[in-house]
């Protein structure tokens, strides 16, 4: 019996330097950003580096957005942001850009407006109540699919904002096609809507990214349905000369790819870190 409660004793020691230990390392957080362009409460998760803690330096800040029909709950379902946090020394946030809003402000739904809100609330928010780089050279945006597309756009309208952004899979050519996607739900049809629909799509806002020198990576799998977009935008940038680095590797429309690819990503915002 006595062995018994010995053994039992090493274990819970074991396990409470296993939980101090994951105390140490980058901390997360599930919070309320709330909107007050959309009157509603948001959600968020928030990953801070391990080095956060002790140092008394600002840290640099990505915007990991998700995809259609997602949450803020997706990228830290799918993988561990924590050693990516330590590794890179980001501050990660991935913020809630509701099922279908696209990341754009539509003049339909009130309750979406999530250009607005991921531009400046959440970024706002974030700038209060943590130790961050409070400006451009200190914040990137990335994503998945819509998140693809919300990450270059909302660079695109916001340059002042960002250092950079990194797309994943994006679907960066809106068209008529993509009304199940719920885009004429918040931007109207297209064919009476296309100017509309046109000044919120990646393909039609490129331009606005020429001399402005921005970290800009383009990433999609040969395999995937919206590689061709992705190809388009790529040759804009090109006739553009706008740098950007461009990936395409085998691979589809899934979360095989873009868990790989994410440290690529934070890797390339590392290396285009220019803190003033």
């Amino acid at each position: 019996m006595s062995a018994f409660r010995h053994t039992r004793a090493q274990f819970t020691f074991v396990f409470f330097l296993l939980f101090l230990q994951d105390l140490l390392a980058a901390q997360l957080d599930t919070l309320v950003i709330p909107s007050q362009a959309m009157q509603k409460n948001p959600k968020a998760v928030v990953v801070l580096p391990e080095q956060y803690k002790a140092a008394k330096t600002p840290f640099p800040v990505v915007y990991l957005l998700h995809g259609w029909s997602g949450s803020y709950r997706d990228w830290p379902n799918k993988i561990d942001l924590k050693p990516l946090a330590d590794k890179y020394g980001f501050i990660i946030v991935c913020p809630d850009g509701g099922y279908a809003g696209w990341y754009v402000n539509s003049p339909l739904k009130k309750d979406s407006q999530y250009e607005t809100y991921i531009a400046k609330e959440v970024v706002n928010y974030i700038d209060r109540n943590y130790r961050t780089i409070a400006d451009s050279t200190g914040r990137f945006l990335c994503g998945l699919s819509m998140g693809g597309h919300g990450a270059f756009t909302l660079l695109a309208k916001y340059p002042e904002q960002y250092a950079g952004a990194g797309s994943m899979s994006g679907a960066m050519a809106m068209s008529s096609g993509d009304r199940r996607a719920g885009l004429a739900d918040l931007l109207g049809d297209y064919e009476t809507n296309q100017l509309l629909w046109e000044g919120n799509s990646a393909l039609f806002l490129a331009d606005r990214l020429a001399g402005r020198h921005k970290a800009i990576l383009i990433d999609c799998g040969v395999d995937d349905f919206l590689f061709q977009t992705n190809l388009a935008l790529h040759k804009k940038l090109l006739d553009l000369k706008i740098p950007h680095d461009y990936i395409e590797r085998p691979g589809a429309h899934t979360w095989g790819y873009w868990t790989n690819a994410l440290e690529y990503h934070l890797l390339f915002f590392r290396k285009n870190l220019r803190i003033k």
